[in-house]
């Protein structure tokens, strides 16, 4: 497995719309390889989901996990679409891989029905809620070249890491 180079604000690659990944094409191990490096590069990051254009790979293709509290177990999706969305969606603070140092809050649906391929190719239908649908929703927007500034719709919450740490973060407060 290798760690891969994370693309950053700015690449070309994080504003373009993904491609869809041909079923025949996940069961390669070539294929499987990427995925693993994926994975390898999320928990190498830190984060908590990663997507492929964050790697310079155009394709609709995001790897997930979150441990602990509150949580979700490691998702592999391949053409995600989400075909339902919970109406509540109140603000959260969101980070990003490819958006260093920075905090946000942006407003999302606390739960959404989503459709994918898992690694193995199966078609797939997910009731997500809580962090695990906020974390579908943010990186499904890289899939279609969206990055979470463009969801804020107040750039005033917008702050670095070390002060967010300092001024904004709580025992409680979720950040993705």
């Amino acid at each position: 497995m290798a760690v891969l180079k994370i693309a950053k604000l700015g690449a070309p690659v994080l504003r373009q719309v993904a491609a869809e990944v041909a079923p025949d094409k996940i069961g390669r191990r070539s294929f499987q390889q990427f995925l693993d490096d994926m994975l390898e590069t999320m928990v190498a990051a830190e984060g908590i989901g990663l997507a492929a254009p964050q790697v310079f790979q155009s394709e609709q293709v995001v790897v997930m996990e979150c441990k602990g509290e509150p949580g979700f177990p490691l998702t592999v999706l391949i053409n995600p679409q989400i075909v339902g969305y919970s109406p509540v969606t109140p603000e959260g603070w969101e980070g990003c891989l490819s958006v260093d140092g920075l905090r946000g809050r942006v407003k999302r649906s606390v739960g959404v029905r989503v459709k994918f391929l898992d690694r193995d190719g199966k078609s797939v239908e997910l009731d997500a809620g809580g962090l695990y649908a906020v974390c579908i929703q943010h990186e499904l927007d890289h899939l279609q070249g969206k990055l979470f500034l463009d969801r804020m719709t107040d750039l005033s919450s917008l702050t670095q890491l070390e002060e967010f740490d300092q001024y904004w973060r709580t025992e409680h407060a979720e950040v993705i």
